[in-house]
């Protein structure tokens, strides 16, 4: 725990998915995004070659998780995937679904919006937000 990181002191999101290893949380700060998933370690590392291997395969299974519940629902046109810890150096991915007509496509979204976004394109996302939360969900529940 780094008392000075936000990521180690805030959930980064709604709670999607939590295990002893990692979280995964839906980002809620970015409107114009809805469909944007974090996978967070739980504790402050900030490289992803820090973990042991079997450690680093089960984020990257979540990483995927995610990855495949926002396809089968959304059938985004594509899935961006980042690891920057640029700003904030503990361990996360974004998973973020990207549409030809979102305000920055083709750039991150982070970029100056290029056009707004249909409403209804909007609404349609954000119902299928619970049907990505349960598909992550089922996707990590242990076997058995």
């Amino acid at each position: 725990m780094n008392p000075h990181c936000v990521l180690c002191r805030e959930e980064g999101g709604v709670l999607v998915h939590q295990d002893a290893l990692l979280r995964i949380v839906r980002v809620t700060d970015t409107p114009a995004h809805p469909a944007f998933y974090r996978v967070i370690l739980n504790r402050h590392v900030a490289e992803f070659s820090q973990l042991p291997p079997d450690e680093r395969r089960r984020v990257m299974e979540a990483v995927v998780a995610v990855e495949q519940a926002l396809l089968a629902h959304l059938q985004p046109i594509k899935i961006n995937l980042a690891s920057l810890g640029n700003v904030v150096p503990h361990l996360h991915w974004h998973v973020i679904a990207r549409a030809e007509d979102d305000a920055q496509f083709p750039a991150p979204i982070w970029a100056n919006p290029v056009r707004e976004r249909a409403e209804s394109a909007l609404q349609r996302w954000h119902a299928a937000l619970p049907g990505i939360d349960r598909a992550v969900l089922a996707a990590l529940a242990p076997a058995g």
